[in-house]
């Protein structure tokens, strides 16, 4: 079966963004000029997309956290005050 994720967050690496960008297969891809548009990951790899799909649903992003810290911690402030 697949990989089991322990962690919810999305941790950013710099070493797979580059590996992305020079992938062999994208090079290849480009230069016989068969480009999928967006969307069209389920006829090119539905295993990779179907996993794709859950991740982004389920996990959270270092941002979305942040924002919510910001929120809670400005709401906790104006009840300090105000009370």
């Amino acid at each position: 079966m697949g990989r089991r994720h322990r962690n919810i967050f999305r941790v950013p690496s710099l070493n797979k963004r580059v590996a992305a960008r020079t992938s062999w297969k994208r090079v290849v891809r480009h230069r016989m000029g068969v480009k999928a548009p967006r969307g069209y990951g389920w006829f090119t790899n539905p295993r990779k997309a179907a996993y794709n799909r859950i991740y982004n649903r389920t996990s959270i992003g270092c941002a979305t956290i942040s924002i919510c810290l910001i929120i809670v911690s400005m709401i906790a402030f104006t009840m300090i005050i105000y009370s």
